[in-house]
């Protein structure tokens, strides 16, 4: 789409009529407010299949001292400004928010016309993560498929990231190192809370050893919005299942650094499920994942 924007000098007190992108088959496109709110005319004409948006005439100052950032002569209309319900930033000056986080400089945060609010709607239900952690072999990737089957066959909308799957691919960089186990997580709660603004519930699958690295991504998510799940299993029946034949290789020395072994695994302090395990009484993955639907019904995410 081929953008042409020009401001012309105030001509006028009453803004012009503001013409509509529907017949354009642009619903609710932003520059339609963003302009109305400037006071700017909207001129649509379609020239070789091309849309060409040209703002023609500023009708009003937004006030005596603001005005529009100019970048190589033009001026600088990206989004978003900060506005507020429409208002700009209270004295109807544009302001552009931009930002610098760790090594990411002058970026700015683009909100769309379509909401987290929207979407849930749309599905019928309320984006979080439910966090599945414990020791290797305790069982929560069988949960988190048992956990997915049984919302999906109520017709939610459920994506798993299971520990080792990411590591096909997003996390195939990473080691099993301290700071790259961290990273591992911090990646895998980005992308969970990604998920979850979409409406979908998000079920991470990993072992997440450190308390701090699963407080962080709780930190990302509103709040209610995380949902812990802690697979309380011994270590001694973890190692007896040994799905992977990882405990083995710990055992042996051929794994380094390998939780329940060497590494330490910090249980959960404050998490909103446990799912016990004993040895002489192992619940099916299928109850246990009612059990935690049960939760999401109680607290009314599987409905918008």
């Amino acid at each position: 789409m081929a953008v042409a924007l020009k401001v012309l000098p105030s001509i006028g007190t009453q803004p012009p009529e503001i013409i509509s992108l529907l017949e354009v088959g642009f619903t609710n496109f932003p520059a339609t407010r963003f302009c109305r709110d400037l006071g700017f005319h909207i001129d649509i004409h379609q020239k070789k299949k091309k849309i060409k948006v040209g703002l023609v005439k500023a009708v009003r100052k937004v006030d005596e001292t603001s005005s529009l950032k100019v970048i190589n002569g033009q001026p600088d209309l990206d989004f978003p400004y900060g506005f507020s319900n429409g208002n700009g930033n209270g004295n109807g000056t544009a302001q552009r928010q931009m930002s610098t986080l760790e090594k990411s400089t002058n970026i700015v945060w683009h909100e769309c016309s379509v909401n987290k609010h929207d979407r849930q709607q749309l599905l019928q239900q309320k984006g979080c993560v439910i966090w599945i952690t414990g020791l290797s072999g305790s069982g929560k990737s069988t949960l988190a498929c048992a956990l997915s089957h049984s919302l999906h066959t109520r017709g939610k909308l459920t994506y798993v990231l299971d520990g080792d799957n990411v590591r096909h691919g997003l996390n195939k960089n990473l080691s099993f190192g301290a700071e790259d186990r961290a990273e591992n997580i911090r990646r895998v709660g980005e992308v969970a809370k990604l998920f979850a603004d979409a409406g979908v519930i998000c079920i991470a699958s990993l072992i997440s050893p450190y308390r701090k690295d699963r407080d962080a991504c709780r930190a990302l998510l509103p709040k209610g919005d995380f949902i812990e799940v802690f697979m309380d299993v011994p270590l001694q029946l973890c190692e007896s299942r040994d799905p992977k034949g990882l405990y083995k290789l710990a055992r042996a020395g051929k794994i380094k650094g390998f939780t329940g072994i060497d590494d330490p695994y910090e249980r959960p302090l404050n998490c909103e499920i446990v799912l016990q395990q004993k040895s002489d009484t192992c619940t099916s993955p299928c109850e246990m994942a009612e059990t935690v639907v049960s939760y999401l019904e109680d607290h009314g995410y599987l409905q918008a």
